[in-house]
């Protein structure tokens, strides 16, 4: 054997580092790649543990906020409006007629009559034709106002009730002049159904269940609180097959609607027996885990229930404040015609159509309305045959605003405001009324060839005005002509008439 040399050591160990070197070249491209990005990632990843080691960094310095931003340092004062003062200025008639005439003009044929008066002193202020008799439409309703505020007054409710019917196992609901009742459970923040149908039904299975009652019960209604015609005959069919009014009861879902949302339409031709119809079901469900069952279909009483009749449950409506405020607001038929017999039955007159214009003709002597002739043949202002003076309607809101009864101002909440709510919402909207939007306190009035305007309003001065501007034989539809009563009324508000 030749041992090796040590040239040929050298040889064989360059040999073998050649060799090493060629398959370290040979190693697979990916792991090569694999080790960069370890590379990559521990770097950054050593940029956030170091500080760690160095210790905290030193607060950035702090930003002051801006002053708005700040807690304060004391409460501010409440922002609040000013009570008006007796000392503002009265406008000057003359000034007031030179805004209010230019603008007060009919859209065609008819003619407008108005009347403006100082609130405090009722110093006139405007008077065209102020103490002619006009149809005033709904403006109406600010009578039925204050019969009902007067006679009944601001808090008193109505009780829909239940009671023991003449014969064994009947019940009798009955009618006491809530036309606003819902027909699920009672909503104590709400006037249209402030009272509920099931409401009442659960209450009445409880008093059943209370006495032992059990097995079928038959359901009754008695509507006698209210005579005479159901319907008006001084309305004019097309009103009442349009929806406008509808046959009155003294007890109603929804102001006798088929549904509270839509406000249009045919209406329940006999609101009561619908009213009876819907409680029957509601007591039906209620009762169906006490043991007890209702008879199908609703009768009503042979005759007024018992005064010494037992009551099983009863329900209260929203205060007669609140249901004056929705009539208003909405100019709501059916109520105003309910509120007018409630009045009538509140001074013991017939719950007629009769007692209720007699009701409200004698409050307005009583409020000490201006004596001017009066024909009342509704209390809604459907009718064509009513006749009120603007100066009558001007000494009813003088008399809310400012008048010695104070039960009256709960009616004040009810008048619609210019471009914001009830029948006003959608008005004062161009460039002419924009100035009354917000200010214009006023209820409203449309017929087919009627409208009318009365309310209150500040002026630029902080004067509480009151007016009312009423046209008659005007051309229906008309564009000009609401906007001709709504510029008259913004013309008071920019008032600095002196």
């Amino acid at each position: 054997m030749t041992t090796p040399t040590g040239g040929e050591r050298l040889r064989d160990r360059r040999s073998q580092r050649s060799g090493s070197m060629a398959r370290e070249a040979r190693k697979p491209w990916h792991l090569v790649l694999a080790a960069l990005v370890l590379i990559a990632l521990t770097i950054p990843a050593a940029l956030l543990v170091a500080p760690g080691f160095r210790g905290p960094e030193a607060p950035a310095a702090a930003v002051s906020a801006p002053a708005w931003q700040q807690a304060p340092a004391t409460l501010s004062v409440p922002q609040v409006l000013a009570p008006l003062q007796p000392s503002a200025p009265v406008p000057a008639p003359p000034a007031v007629a030179a805004q209010v005439e230019p603008v007060l003009t009919a859209d065609g044929g008819g003619t407008f009559t108005g009347m403006v008066q100082d609130a405090l002193t009722g110093q006139v202020l405007f008077d065209r034709g102020g103490s002619e008799s006009r149809v005033p439409a709904s403006n109406l309703k600010l009578l039925t106002a204050v019969a009902a505020l007067r006679t009944l007054g601001p808090d008193h409710r109505f009780t829909t009730k239940v009671v023991r019917g003449p014969a064994p196992g009947q019940v009798v609901l009955v009618g006491g002049g809530d036309v606003l009742l819902g027909a699920g459970e009672s909503q104590p923040g709400q006037t249209l159904g402030h009272a509920g149908l099931a409401t009442l039904a659960a209450l009445t299975v409880q008093s059943l269940q209370a006495t032992g009652t059990t097995g079928e019960i038959k359901v009754l209604v008695d509507d006698s609180l209210f005579t005479g015609p159901a319907l008006n005959p001084n309305w004019l069919s097309g009103d009442v097959e349009a929806g406008e009014i509808a046959p009155l009861y003294p007890l109603a879902l929804n102001s006798a609607r088929f549904d509270p949302a839509v406000t249009t339409g045919p209406r329940p031709q006999d609101a009561a027996m619908s009213a009876a119809q819907e409680f029957a079901a509601r007591l039906r469900a209620a009762g169906a885990g006490a043991a007890l069952t209702v008879a199908a279909g609703v009768d009503r009483s042979p005759g007024a229930a018992s005064s010494g009749a037992a009551v099983l449950a009863g329900v209260d409506s929203a205060t007669v404040a609140e249901q004056v405020d929705l009539m208003l607001q909405v100019s709501d038929n059916y109520l105003a015609e309910t509120m007018g017999r409630m009045a009538a039955v509140a001074t013991g007159r017939p719950g007629s159509n009769d007692g209720a214009t007699a009701a409200v003709t004698a409050e307005l002597a009583a409020a000490a309305v201006t004596p001017d002739a009066v024909k009342l043949v509704d209390a809604c202002g459907l009718a064509m045959g009513n006749q009120v003076t603007a100066r009558q309607f001007t000494d009813v809101v003088r008399a809310m605003t400012t008048g010695a009864d104070t039960r009256l101002r709960s009616a004040l909440d009810g008048f619609p405001v210019g471009g914001l709510s009830g029948t006003l919402d959608t008005r004062y909207g161009d460039s002419t009324t924009s100035g009354g939007a917000g200010l214009v306190h006023a209820k409203t009035g449309t017929l087919n060839t009627v409208l009318a305007l009365s309310g209150y309003v500040v002026d630029a001065d902080g004067r509480l005005l009151v007016f009312s501007f009423i046209g008659n034989g005007l051309t229906p539809g008309a564009a000009g002509n609401k906007v001709a009563l709504d510029r008259a009324a913004t013309a008071l508000a920019g008032c600095g008439c002196r």
